[in-house]
């Protein structure tokens, strides 16, 4: 899914994809998970007015997730006891659209533009809405990636492999 142009040994991240659908099991945070992951490397934060949920697949693609109107309903309510502000609103798979049975309440705060639900068909998309910065995986092969998520994830993972090289070399000289 992130196309890295050559490997780093400094760095090893783990995501879990565990399709067990039985109550709150599986993998709905599965996007949420690799938005943490992405905002820590390339140090640009994520949106905390966003709640989000989805799975996925190993290529980035979103798949449905269980207790959709539950989730757009709990984050709905804790933004409303904080106050509404117009940004608030939830990602979603977009699978999952035709699933959404909203309460009238709901529904007219989207239609009122006081809360938004973002479908989403991949990561790339939610992580442009969580930070305001374009994903760059579409350019990544190219040298125009500075100002992009990857980009700077990339740079942070030269980063500590430049240090863990530097490291081996000072452990190198002082043996």
């Amino acid at each position: 899914m992130v196309y890295l142009v050559k490997s780093f040994r400094s760095f090893s991240c783990t995501i879990t994809f565990e399709q067990n659908y039985d109550g709150v099991e599986g993998d709905s945070a599965s996007v949420a998970e690799l938005m943490a992951i992405l905002s820590s490397l390339s140090g640009v934060p994520l949106r905390q007015d966003i709640a989000i949920t989805g799975s996925m697949n190993q290529m980035g693609k979103t798949q449905p997730i269980g207790g959709v109107n539950d989730k757009v309903e709990g984050f709905y309510y804790t933004c409303r006891r904080q106050g509404l502000t117009g940004t608030q609103g939830v990602i979603i798979p977009k699978t999952n659209v035709m699933d959404l049975v909203l309460l009238p309440e709901i529904s007219q705060a989207v239609k009122e533009g006081k809360f938004h639900i973002w479908a989403i068909d991949d990561v790339f998309e939610a992580i442009e809405i969580l930070t305001g910065f374009k994903s760059g995986h579409t350019t990544f092969s190219t040298n125009k990636v500075a100002d992009t998520i990857f980009g700077k994830a990339y740079q942070k993972l030269e980063l500590f492999d430049k240090e863990l090289q530097k490291r081996f070399l000072d452990t190198a000289v002082d043996a």
